[in-house]
């Protein structure tokens, strides 16, 4: 998978209906005897659900995404009024945590959490500062973002595109192919080569075409991430994987805002 956060995952990283995942049954115990009454009463007895049964739903991914999405917002407007400075700290820790969490075999809510915290100071403080250079950027970007990951979502139920091993493969060379473009100008900008507010190779048209490119690739990624979510529910998985199906939303959400700011920002200059 593209997302490190489902590639990773005993659950979401491996394709269960081509016979290559893990089925997850849930734990019964057999009794030695058992009298008709109570044959009759199991039998008369509806099917236990997905959730009786301690499996993953979509219910599940909704409310932890909706809970860590309403966190992410509730801190980044506190640092934004109260401390915007803090924002290299948030991004720091976040890169950290983000990482952490990405490459870990079990979801950890309480990590997921912070992350998702720190997250909400960086963004926070740094939509203060563009706020601050181009007024109403930040309503632009956060309407921005959610068009294109309704879209993607929609794409996605429609089933115009579907996830093959050509897709998934595409889209992880796209995105190690944008990842060293961005740590060259992350070098040239250290080293003082060229100009601009985003570095040498992320100013002008140059700057835009890239920034809609890594937006096709959110978007991309988006899809995948469905799909991984969907396989895992599909598949019996059990429910405390709906940390790391949030988690890894949120992480493309909040990707996918910062290049929809600074394409905006260049617009603006």
């Amino acid at each position: 998978m593209a997302n490190p956060v489902f590639s990773n995952s005993p659950v979401f990283g491996e394709d269960k209906r081509r016979g290559g995942g893990t089925v997850y049954a849930q734990s019964s115990t057999t009794y030695s005897t058992v009298d008709a009454a109570t044959l009759d009463d199991l039998y008369a007895a509806p099917a236990a659900t997905t959730r009786e049964t301690g499996r993953l739903t979509y219910d599940d991914v909704i409310m932890k995404t909706g809970g860590l999405l309403a966190l992410l917002v509730v801190v980044g407007a506190a640092t934004w009024a109260l401390a915007p400075g803090l924002w290299i700290a948030g991004a720091v820790v976040g890169l950290v945590l983000g990482l952490v969490n990405a490459f870990k075999r079990e979801p950890s809510p309480v990590l997921i959490t912070l992350y998702t915290v720190a997250q909400g100071v960086f963004l926070g403080g740094i939509s203060a500062f563009y706020e601050a250079a181009y007024r109403g950027i930040v309503s632009q970007a956060v309407l921005g973002t959610v068009a294109v990951a309704a879209s993607a979502l929609f794409v996605f139920k429609s089933g115009k595109v579907r996830v093959t091993p050509k897709f998934t493969r595409w889209l992880v060379l796209a995105m190690v192919g944008y990842l060293v473009f961005s740590l060259l100008n992350v070098v040239l900008m250290i080293a003082g080569v060229g100009g601009g507010d985003f570095g040498p190779l992320r100013n002008g048209g140059l700057g835009i075409l890239v920034g809609l490119f890594a937006v096709g690739l959110a978007a991309a990624s988006f899809i995948v991430d469905f799909d991984a979510i969907k396989r895992g529910v599909e598949g019996g998985a059990p429910r405390k994987m709906a940390w790391a199906a949030a988690f890894g939303l949120i992480v493309t959400l909040v990707w996918l805002y910062l290049e929809i700011l600074r394409i905006l920002a260049i617009f603006r200059n």
